[in-house]
């Protein structure tokens, strides 16, 4: 296997920039996800990795070797694609094998690695069949045997899991994992869906409008968030994101909001830096550190009245509409569906919050080095 090494790369359509300079460092068995959301460039930049885009600009290297204008045939990478992309009139042995076939590999070795790749994937009773003759679950497994029986420095998978339903698409996700980290295997993974980044990552890439807008473990990510972005992307429910205005006084800096109110947070130091008076700040907080406000812990709480209740089986979900509107859901774990109704309020601990600023930038916590 081999890392993987973008500098400064970058791609225009005309005057249209699809991907900014972006930089990116992929360790040797890794497994690194490109998540975002639609159009916002990850697959074009797993594309020009695999040489099926060319840069407009920057490098490319791969174990080392630069392959920024190499073909796609010279870079020694596996791909699985979201379709599949599997010949229909051949038979899956032959549609695994073709990779072996067009590198001249001997007949006898083609068959005895295909044999050893299928098995491994639990496909090793199809092979004699055609593609439309297999579920859709088994044709991932074939598109996956197909770039996995060749040795390759690194496997590229673009949405390989989308066209699963949700039980097949779980199953698949824990064979990924155990497969990539069984064989120490590179890989590069494209998904719009935040669930699948969390649980295969060893780190995400979280790209908006062509740039990488944060790169760090999937934990870090969730907890941290770098922008108000990232926050409202990342999580089932996402972080839940509240404008508010800052007012100082010689007990600390309060937040104050539409159906917001907070104590004076101490013991910040970021926050002497970051705002002043009268400032425009967004207050983050995750679904599950909200609860419902007791009689005793309504010091920092929202406010709200009841826009939905749906129990889940183990949680329910209970989302408020604050009086600008925006909706706030708080996850409460427990089988026993919540009984509310009204005006509801939710409470918090102001250590679990996350504030940004006016740029919607992430504000260094208590205990942090504020960045200078």
């Amino acid at each position: 296997m081999a890392s993987i090494q973008l500098d400064k790369i970058g791609k225009s359509f005309g005057a249209i920039d699809t991907i900014r300079e972006i930089d990116l460092a992929i360790g040797d068995g890794e497994f690194v996800c490109l998540l975002g959301p639609s159009g916002c460039g990850k697959t074009t930049t797993l594309r020009m990795i695999a040489g099926l885009e060319q840069p407009t600009r920057g490098s490319i290297r791969i174990g080392g070797r630069d392959v920024t204008h190499a073909q796609p045939k010279d870079r020694n990478v596996g791909m699985v694609f979201q379709d599949y992309a599997l010949y229909p009139h051949m038979t899956i042995a032959d549609n695994i094998a073709y990779p072996l076939k067009v590198r001249g590999v001997a007949e006898s070795q083609r068959r005895e690695k295909t044999r050893e790749i299928a098995d491994v994937l639990h496909i090793g009773e199809l092979l004699d069949r055609l593609p439309a003759q297999i579920s859709g679950g088994q044709q991932q497994r074939t598109s996956l045997a197909r770039a996995l029986v060749h040795p390759a420095d690194a496997f590229l998978f673009d949405e390989p899991l989308s066209n699963l339903d949700a039980r097949m698409r779980v199953e698949a996700r824990a064979f990924l994992y155990h497969l990539q980290r069984s064989r120490g295997m590179t890989a590069v993974y494209v998904t719009h869906d935040q669930a699948e980044a969390m649980a295969l990552s060893t780190r995400i890439a979280v790209m908006c409008a062509g740039d990488i807008v944060q790169y760090a473990p999937p934990l870090e990510i969730y907890r941290r968030p770098a922008t108000t972005f990232v926050a409202g992307f990342v999580g089932d429910p996402p972080m839940n994101l509240i404008a508010a205005q800052a007012t100082r006084s010689d007990r600390g800096i309060a937040l104050r909001g539409a159906g917001l109110g907070m104590s004076p947070l101490a013991s910040w130091p970021a926050l002497d830096r970051a705002l002043d008076h009268g400032d425009r700040v967004t207050v983050g907080v995750r679904p599950e550190h909200l609860r419902i406000a007791a009689g005793d812990d309504a010091s920092n709480e929202m406010r709200g009245k009841l826009y939905a209740n749906e129990a889940m089986g183990p949680e329910s979900l209970v989302t408020l509409c604050l009086d600008d509107g925006v909706r706030v859901t708080a996850r409460l774990f427990g089988d026993a569906p919540v009984r509310v109704d009204g005006e509801v309020a939710f409470s918090f601990d102001a250590a679990q919050i996350t504030l940004f600023d006016a740029r919607g930038m992430r504000i260094a916590g208590p205990g942090e080095t504020p960045s200078t």
